[in-house]
């Protein structure tokens, strides 16, 4: 069983799910980070090994319900590789569309820090509250720690 925790700041904050094993995996959103596409999921990770166990969705689904509540725009979106196909797949079954595709920005702006040309994909949602609703919740509690 994961535990979600969530550390609320007014950017959007992190939700942290761990297990007795350590940390499961975790997501991070920025609230109106683009005046067009909305909020954005900043990372969204999920270790291997608990991969496909609802776990990605519930905290894809923590992310959208905190835009959904406290955003000022109901919009989000985020950027994948486009080598990350199985993350294509996740983000199209739970109703993301795929908007855009541009280069990859390397790292610290050192173009020696990228291998080849990668692009990047960006996946959007109009509606936060109807990715909120896809749930996530088998299993998994809750615990939410404000930021001071």
């Amino acid at each position: 069983m994961a535990l979600l925790e969530s550390d609320e700041r007014r950017d959007g904050g992190l939700r942290v799910a761990a297990s007795t094993t350590g940390l499961a995996g975790f997501v991070h959103v920025v609230l109106d980070e683009d005046g067009r596409w909305g909020s954005l999921i900043d990372n969204l990770h999920v270790v291997q090994h608990r991969r496909c166990t609802g776990l990605g969705t519930a905290l894809l689904s923590r992310a959208a319900r905190a835009v959904a509540e406290r955003a000022r725009g109901s919009a989000l979106y985020l950027w994948v590789l486009e080598q990350n196909t199985a993350a294509q797949e996740f983000h199209r079954a739970l109703g993301g569309t795929c908007v855009e595709k541009a280069p990859v920005s390397p790292p610290g702006g050192v173009p020696s820090r990228l291998a080849g040309s990668p692009a990047k994909l960006r996946f959007t949602w109009p509606d936060a509250s109807l990715l909120a609703q896809t749930g996530g919740r088998r299993g998994v509690a809750t615990i939410r720690r404000d930021a001071p």
